[in-house]
């Protein structure tokens, strides 16, 4: 199967680099589901009120929809991707030539090794939805992060990415 790899505009330049992985870290179709419900037992509990207009109901209830609507886009809006010689993980960004070997890790792995096992200095992007990880190692001296944990959806097609760039690119 031929997997086409997304093209996007770069922000300074506007010329256009490959992105050899991307995914979003979107919630699950669930949570809007309770949103949903939350949202609709709100409106039934006012609505039981009888000194409130509907009027006001309806745009407190509106009000709060769209509060719980941008925090769950807010919470959803982590992207990682492997583009342009950087691996992005929401906000954060690092070299690929600085990158060491990157271990996909199951739920179990992935668990003790953001609780117990973790280190102070890492970087984390973990999302409670996302049970699986990648470990990065991080090979530059000069930067205190041992590694990155990062939470994906599809941590061996993520891996193997980001190993075959660090060899190509000559990543310790």
């Amino acid at each position: 199967m031929l997997q086409t790899l997304p093209v996007r505009s770069h922000h300074l330049s506007g010329k256009l680099i490959p992105v050899e992985y991307a995914e979003r870290l979107s919630v699950p179709l669930r949570w809007w589901a309770h949103a949903t419900m939350l949202l609709i037992s709100f409106f039934l509990v006012l609505a039981v009120v009888d000194a409130l207009s509907g009027l006001v109901i309806a745009c407190i209830v509106a009000a709060v929809g769209v509060c719980m609507a941008g925090a769950l886009m807010q919470f959803g809006s982590a992207r990682i991707e492997v583009a342009d010689g950087e691996l992005r993980a929401g906000r954060a960004h690092i070299p690929l030539a600085l990158l060491g070997e990157t271990t996909p890790l199951d739920p179990e792995a992935a668990r003790r090794l953001a609780g117990v096992e973790a280190d102070a200095r890492a970087f984390l992007l973990l999302r409670p939805y996302l049970k699986r990880a990648v470990k990065v190692t991080v090979s530059d001296p000069a930067d205190p992060t041992p590694y990155w944990l990062v939470a994906t959806r599809h941590p061996q097609r993520l891996a193997k990415v980001l190993n075959s760039v660090s060899e190509t690119t000559g990543g310790q």
